[in-house]
């Protein structure tokens, strides 16, 4: 199929920096030409220039990849500004479901919201020395009521030439009901194009890559239908790494990581790209 008639598209690899393995992974799959974007989690502990630079430098010469931040709002991570709150038990952010719960309440202090949204985009200038090129949530908070107005208004203020990840489904696909998350995001992505929209900030045309991360997940078998019906500009979530102790620590998701990893680095992974009439967008300068 002929580059004109490919739809060019973002496959994104979330959690770059959460542990060496996952960002490991995610560099090999850049290098490899597999991934074209790549968002920064500049919570994780540990996360230094010295784990920054290696993506940094994959973009020497020739752009590989967009860089993103991967803004993290929820356990087992500690927030970057001080008095943030609420905190669980261990000084970390809450759980992610009540996270929701807090938001859709609407009981977050605002200012120390903003606080902490704004400290995550400073942490992530001071470490690879610019803007991110986007920015998006780690499991989806961005979205969330109280949390979408600190991050849009930060972008408005200190990235408004960055775009930000929307979670709505392509509009020719239907929602299934087998993936309740994806219907909660899609449809909390609703108003969250219209907030965006009216801070003159760009969003993604559509997105996919939800799926229940259960153990007998075949990533090679779904894969193929997360491209059906994507537009132009649209982004496809992943998660590829290599397990390690780190991982196992912080993040409930090992092994599908694994699994996601072999499937992009294989050849089927290319041959459902041109069946599907699809490519990768090139990055930035």
């Amino acid at each position: 199929m002929s580059e004109e008639t490919t739809r060019r598209i973002w496959l994104c690899a979330d959690d770059y920096g959460i542990a060496p393995g996952v960002s490991a992974a995610i560099r090999d799959l850049i290098a490899r030409g597999r991934l074209n974007a790549a968002s920064a989690m500049v919570v994780a502990p540990g996360f230094t220039w010295d784990k920054a630079r290696p993506l940094v430098d994959l973009n020497a010469g020739r752009p590989r990849t967009a860089i993103g931040l991967h803004v993290t709002l929820t356990a087992p991570f500690a927030p970057l500004s001080p008095g943030y709150a609420p905190v669980d038990a261990n000084g970390a952010f809450l759980s992610l479901s009540a996270t929701l719960l807090q938001a859709m309440a609407r009981r977050f202090d605002m200012q120390a919201l903003r606080a902490e949204v704004e400290m995550q985009f400073a942490a992530f200038h001071h470490t690879f020395g610019r803007a991110p090129d986007f920015v998006d949530g780690h499991q989806h908070v961005h979205l969330f009521p109280q949390i979408r107005d600190c991050v849009l208004a930060t972008m408005q203020a200190l990235t408004p030439q960055a775009w930000v990840r929307q979670c709505g489904r392509p509009s020719n696909m239907p929602l299934s009901l087998s993936d309740p998350k994806g219907i909660l995001i899609d449809r909390l992505s609703v108003k969250f194009r219209r907030l965006a929209a009216q801070r003159q900030i760009a969003t993604n045309s559509g997105f996919a890559g939800t799926y229940a991360f259960r153990e007998d997940a075949d990533f090679a078998r779904l894969f193929p239908s997360f491209l059906e019906g994507l537009e132009e500009g649209a982004v496809v979530m992943c998660h590829p790494g290599y397990v390690d102790a780190e991982l196992a620590r912080l993040d409930p998701v090992t092994t599908l990581r694994e699994r996601e990893y072999a499937y992009l680095a294989g050849d089927t992974f290319l041959q459902d790209l041109t069946a599907a009439g699809v490519s990768l967008a090139t990055p930035p300068v």
